[in-house]
């Protein structure tokens, strides 16, 4: 009996987890999720989000933290049942507001310093996106969807139980959601210490989205210091313009004049996240030159208001650049900029042009703020999830938050270390590799190719909820995380390689990183397996017919498989135009259609897991039901997990969870 006991046990392990000294899917839904790092006028005080996940109802909450300068820890200042969002401090440092639906609709909040005495002060109907304070308190502005077109049922209110969206135009769904006819727009409404007023629409009738669709948010949206102008980002374009076009703007609205005018209009790309600095005479934005390329270069452009001209600080800087913040005198200009899969902070003196890199090591800097000389700042690693952090003046660190301390406590984590590998055209690429817990370099490994997305976004020291280095080290895996063609921080010219040759160098990156590493005496070259997600998914199934019989195994998640359905089924049509070329009906057909995987298929011979959400507007899933149709076809051993109500990721936890446990179920299968 012991011994069969014991057995199930083991079984259960197994399948389920590991042992508690190691990483593992349940570990990861208990940590929580920290974001969103602001600091107090007086910069002594730090207001943050903790995102807790509640796997049992399936769900995660959101509660908002405050960290005083002379405090031992932070203190949870915001608890109900319903997520608060968009913490900010009014100018004046007396009141936090938020955002909470803990009355209905989504509403503008208000608390004390401290946390005390939260009050409702909003009540907009169908309520609101996100909102924030004039300087000089005599405003808020705020962003809510306007309805603007008509619905089925607004056209045959006679057929209340019909079900049908209609459309006349391209953008008809975008990443996760069918259009609902509706806009978001920034409305200004009069506000008096904690009263709100009317609003009104500074877009009235446009058929825009301020902030952008899909994944802007409130850093789109900025006040002038005096309080009298907004400037936002918007992409005033329709249809088929807007699906081609990557063409942004930055606008400029005048509360005295009601008058917008457009401050890009010379750029064809992105214009996004302008900044005031703070004695109004300058606004820097990052913009993107080239038009219809989602991943180029973000630069440093500082439009000076007084002259109308603008400067390109970045011209000589070989990277790009986000979250702007100015210096008090506005004569220096703070950023965040990735370089070698890494995000540092760096510095730019606006009289010399000088840039200077302030912070070093193997960590991504997500978000900071200036707090007097210091620099506040939330960091990961791949061992690591995200805590707040100082940087003094001096060079020193110091880690503020320990959110997930007593979680990881007694959990022994992978090893992480980095190398520079030769590629096959004679450059250096760099290749994470992370090594099991316990790590005993006298056996040998099985060992997982990770491919990553984008397919322009670094892989850097990123602590992932799905695709997570550590949860992959704890069962056992070697992982080799190159680099390669086409992943931003390594320069312009590393970055647009990939465009128009995805089946080319950066697969010649992909085959030398894992072959190089596979030399080593504890990695077992009979048990490779390859993974990935987005173009990471395309990476698998373009290697499934071109790995020459390295790999065992392969897990494509969300991946593209034909070029030709892709092109007609998706809808950024500028991805695929500028990626691919254009249209498969062009004449001359771009080449980059003989790089699509479905022309390999004839080589497929290895068992593989497919993966999906029926939510996945970006590749759609009938991407992945071409793949396993016809490994299913061709008699090879293959799975396909799908997940109805999941968009291009996998964010509900027990979906989450069970994508794990068949994520390692289906490597164990074949490469242990």
């Amino acid at each position: 009996m012991k011994k069969q006991v014991f057995i199930a046990i083991s079984l259960l392990i197994s399948v389920y987890g590991l042992s508690q000294d190691r990483f593992t899917a349940e570990t990861l839904w208990k940590l929580g999720r920290v974001d969103d790092l602001q600091i107090s006028p007086s910069g002594e005080t730090i207001i943050y989000g903790v995102t807790w996940y509640d796997v049992a109802a399936n769900k995660g909450n959101r509660d908002i933290y405050l960290l005083d300068k002379n405090a031992e820890s932070p203190r949870k200042i915001t608890e109900t049942k319903v997520s608060e969002q968009n913490a900010i401090w009014r100018p004046d440092g007396t009141k936090i507001g938020y955002l909470s639906a803990e009355s209905g609709y989504m509403q503008i909040w208000e608390m004390g310093k401290n946390g005390q005495d939260k009050k409702q002060v909003s009540n907009v109907e169908e309520g609101i996106n996100g909102f924030s304070y004039a300087p000089d308190l005599k405003y808020v502005l705020y962003t809510k969807d306007v309805k603007l077109e008509q619905s089925a049922q607004d056209l045959y209110p006679d057929l209340p139980l019909a079900n049908a969206l209609i459309y006349d135009d391209l953008m008809c769904r975008h990443w996760n959601d069918w259009h609902d006819y509706k806009y978001s727009h920034i409305f200004i409404a009069p506000y008096n210490d904690g009263t709100i007023g009317e609003g009104k629409d500074i877009m009235p009738g446009e058929p825009f989205d301020t902030p952008m669709m899909p994944f802007g948010g409130m850093e789109q949206i900025t006040w002038s210091p005096d309080g009298k102008s907004i400037a936002y980002v918007c992409k005033k374009l329709k249809g088929k313009e807007y699906a081609e076009s990557t063409n942004s703007d930055i606008y400029l609205y005048n509360l005295e004049s009601g008058k917008t005018i457009n401050l890009t209009e010379d750029n064809q790309g992105y214009d996004q996240d302008p900044v005031f600095s703070p004695d109004g005479s300058k606004i820097v934005f990052r913009s993107m030159k080239t038009p219809g390329f989602e991943a180029d270069k973000d630069r440093i452009i500082v439009l000076d208001l007084k002259t109308n001209t603008k400067r390109d600080f970045s011209e000589n800087f070989d990277q790009s650049s986000t979250n702007f913040k100015f210096s008090k005198d506005s004569k220096t200009l703070y950023f965040i900029s990735g370089i070698h899969a890494t995000f540092q902070v760096y510095k730019l003196d606006l009289l010399t042009g000088k840039i200077t890199k302030l912070t070093n090591g193997d960590h991504d800097i997500t978000e900071f703020a200036i707090a007097g000389n210091d620099i506040i700042y939330t960091k990961m690693r791949m061992d690591l999830p995200t805590e707040i952090f100082k940087f003094s003046s001096d060079g020193s660190e110091e880690q503020l938050t320990f959110t997930n301390r007593e979680i990881l406590k007694g959990i022994e984590l992978g090893k992480t270390t980095k190398r520079w590998i030769t590629t096959t055209d004679g450059k250096k690429m760099l290749v994470w590799v992370i090594l099991p817990p316990k790590f005993d370099p006298t056996k040998k490994y099985p060992t997982l190719l990770y491919c990553q997305g984008g397919p322009q976004d670094a892989v850097s020291q990123f602590f992932s909820y799905r695709w997570n280095f550590q949860m992959m080290a704890a069962h056992d895996y070697v992982i080799v995380a190159p680099n390669r063609r086409g992943l931003p921080t390594f320069g312009q010219e590393w970055n647009d390689q990939i465009s128009q040759d995805y089946g080319g160098q950066n697969m010649k990156d992909y085959l030398v990183a894992i072959d190089s590493v596979a030399e080593e005496p504890w990695v077992n070259k009979d048990k490779l397996g390859a993974v990935g997600a987005s173009y990471g998914g395309y990476s698998v199934y373009w290697l499934a017919g071109n790995h020459n019989h390295r790999f065992k195994t392969f897990i494509a998640h969300c991946g593209i498989f034909n070029f030709e359905s892709m092109y007609a089924s998706t809808e950024e049509m500028w991805f695929v135009n500028h990626d691919y070329g254009g249209a498969y009906w062009d004449n001359p057909r771009p080449k980059s259609y003989d790089f699509s995987p479905h022309l390999f298929v004839g080589n497929w011979d290895t068992p593989i897991l497919v993966i999906h959400g029926g939510y996945d507007f970006r590749i759609p899933y009938t991407e992945a039901m071409q793949a396993f149709n016809v490994a299913q076809l061709k008699g090879i051993p293959s799975r396909f997990l799908f997940f109805p109500e999941e968009t291009h990721f996998v964010t509900k936890p027990q979906n989450a969870i069970l994508w794990q446990r068949e994520f390692f179920r289906w490597l164990d299968q074949w490469l242990k």
